[in-house]
């Protein structure tokens, strides 16, 4: 604003335009601070205030709303403090999301569940402005103990993860059928490309692609979940075209509704794997990123996370429509902590421990029917909602992620270990029956009723029982390896007895039959892994030479049935001849049931027990020894100074 000077004005006047000054830029200041205070006080102004402030006081360490006073208020907090508090001012906003029944779609549904660490010096961040996404990507060289150094952690492996000779096996028909399960990945993978690239899945009957609902907006699900399975096949030329989609085209900045399990198990899993595999930071910056985007999901009264995430910037979440009065999934959110304990290794940020660890000690406190874990849970009051219990789908995965989790920790979380051998005894003493015609399988508990069914997913348990029966009580190995040989043997039956030789969805042991689905709903197969997996830990277990020709036998049978002209499908009635397929190329086929059809038929040491576990997903994760990595940055500091 210009004052003029008016003609014929007294020295007086000169005192009374110099108090106009003084009022009016009294009054601009006012109005200036009365703006900035609002941009404080609003209520959604967070991404007002980063444009006015500098960066070391808004950078948070972790994205998303509610996510970020989370994290900020960890940084505070003593570490006797729990994490059963939800964050200041989420209570109402998060409560009003139980109502939200988001869509979920039939693959959804029918492909999953419903048929479908460290020191506080060591990993805090070294100063406010580096977040999680930015640790990641620091650089990977000098003795810093705060930053992960990949050199260091290939150092700690006992064996080279591709083994001598990419576990190339010596006996020529053993080669033979390797080189076969190669060529169907291969086939598999070049169909996707041709008619799918870029979306989830392929449609390998109309020649097209699959998006669907499950992950919020996140494309290339086939291509993520591939790029370990291309690595170590020596696929090369396929893996760094996948690669290379990864560094262009993979957009984490969705806005969609993504199940938490889902894009964890296969996004998450799918980049760490590819990091520790072949070390290249691309993985760890996208991956770091992508965990920043699920920490919303656990703010919720009592920290269990719901399973449905908005992945863009609000981070809203809520529990799925069909799941009891708003629960959360037993397998969901019991399915997290291989990943988010990783995701923490390689960010130095405890957050992602804290947050699966508060689960386990809500686990821990409440009180199980005799001992077992119901498959549904209140993500506001801590309560199980119902008390169905099941091996299988909505229950399956947080088991095999409680004896993981101890072998992962270098047999150190003795936690996971506890609970593990806990509900495995209540698993045997409830679960756990002989039919008439011999066969040992797991039925499903509905609040002391049983109900002899024994699903697909269930059949994961067989190679689970079988990598857990060294650290129980030593009298009590040979019972566990014989019960994992026992399961796994009635899964092989639910094949041989079909005329397909592929097993239903779900066998049952009443009304006469054993192994065999009595429900025209229960007899399609979707491509599904959980045999093959309990195939391929038994071969390395006991190497019964039988388990490897089992393995053969379900190859030939998806050649037969499930592989069409343009890739492979899932069928709908394995008791019958005449294929119906159901048109979809599974992205677990190929990260799943062709990588464990190729551990089957390789060397043990083309990614040893010794050094990795695999997640759900089946993608390997190295264990942590954490006395090596900090023997290694003690020695590496020593030098350095």
């Amino acid at each position: 604003m210009v004052f003029r000077k008016l003609p014929g004005v007294s020295a007086s006047g000169m005192g009374l335009r110099l108090s106009q000054k003084f009022v009016f830029l009294l009054f601009l200041s006012g109005l200036v601070t009365l703006c900035f205070g609002a941009l404080f006080f609003l209520p959604d102004s967070v991404r007002l205030k980063r444009i006015f402030l500098s960066k070391t006081e808004t950078q948070p360490v972790t994205v998303g709303s509610g996510s970020e006073n989370d994290a900020r208020e960890h940084l505070k907090r003593p570490k006797n403090q729990g994490g059963m508090t939800p964050a200041k001012g989420e209570t109402s906003t998060k409560l009003k999301s139980l109502s939200r029944k988001p869509p979920v779609s039939h693959e959804a549904t029918e492909e999953r569940l419903a048929g479908g660490k460290a020191q506080e010096d060591l990993t805090l961040p070294r100063s406010k402005t580096e977040s999680a996404s930015a640790k990641a990507t620091s650089s990977d060289h000098g003795a810093n103990s705060d930053t992960f150094s990949y050199n260091k952690f290939k150092g700690c492996l006992l064996k080279p993860p591709l083994g001598r000779d990419n576990g190339k096996p010596s006996d020529p028909k053993t080669n033979e059928r390797r080189e076969k399960v190669k060529e169907m990945m291969k086939f598999a993978w070049d169909n996707y490309k041709r008619y799918a690239w870029g979306k989830n899945e392929l449609r390998p009957l109309t020649r097209n692609g699959h998006i669907g609902n499950m992950f919020g907006g996140l494309r290339g699900a086939s291509i993520i979940d591939s790029l370990d399975t291309l690595y170590i096949m020596g696929l090369m030329e396929e893996y760094n075209d996948a690669k290379e989609w990864v560094q262009t085209s993979l957009d984490l900045n969705s806005n969609g509704e993504a199940s938490l399990f889902e894009v964890n198990i296969r996004y998450v899993g799918g980049l760490l794997s590819a990091y520790y595999l072949t070390g290249e930071e691309l993985y760890k910056s996208k991956v770091m990123e992508l965990g920043e985007k699920l920490l919303p999901a656990f703010n919720t009264p009592t920290g269990i996370p719901r399973g449905v995430i908005n992945l863009g910037s609000s981070g809203t979440s809520w529990s799925w429509g069909w799941a009891s009065a708003g629960s959360s999934i037993l397998a969901e959110f019991g399915t997290l902590h291989l990943e988010f304990v990783h995701l923490s290794e390689l960010s130095r940020n405890p957050i992602y421990t804290e947050k699966v660890m508060n689960i386990r000690k809500l686990l821990s406190k409440i009180e199980k029917p005799h001992g077992l874990y119901p498959n549904f849970l209140s993500p506001v009051s801590g309560n199980w909602v119902q008390h169905h219990v099941s091996i299988g789908g909505l229950g399956d995965s947080f088991y095999e992620y409680l004896i993981k989790s101890y072998l992962m920790s270098d047999k150190t979380d003795g936690n996971a270990k506890t609970m593990y051998y806990g509900a495995l005894e209540a698993i045997e003493a409830n679960l756990v029956q002989k039919s008439p015609g011999g066969l040992t399988y797991m039925a499903e508990w509905r609040g002391g009723i049983l109900d002899h069914k024994m699903g697909h997913l269930a059949c994961f348990s067989g190679g689970m029982i079988g990598i857990g029966a060294d650290d129980g009580a030593p009298e009590k190995r040979q019972h566990y390896m014989d019960l994992a040989a026992e399961i796994t043997h009635t899964c092989h039956e639910s094949y041989t007895r079909s005329a397909t030789k592929l097993g239903p969805e779900a066998f049952r042991f009443d009304g006469g039959g054993e192994a065999t689905a009595t429900r025209l709903s229960d007899r399609y197969y979707i491509l599904r892994p959980e045999v093959i997996e309990s195939y391929m830990y038994m071969w390395r277990l006991t190497h019964d030479p039988k388990y490897r020709e089992w393995g053969w036998e379900a190859v030939e049978a998806l050649e037969q049935h499930c592989r069409v002209e343009s890739g492979f499908s899932g069928i709908r009635d394995v008791y019958t001849m005449t294929a119906s397929h159901d048109n979809m190329q599974q992205s677990f086929f190929l990260s799943e049931t062709l990588k464990y059809l190729y551990l089957l038929f390789s060397d043990d040491d083309l990614l040893p027990l010794e050094d990795w576990v695999f997640n759900t997903e089946a993608h390997p994760l190295p264990i942590i020894r954490k006395s090596c990595l900090q023997d290694e940055a003690t020695q590496d500091k020593t030098v350095s100074e």
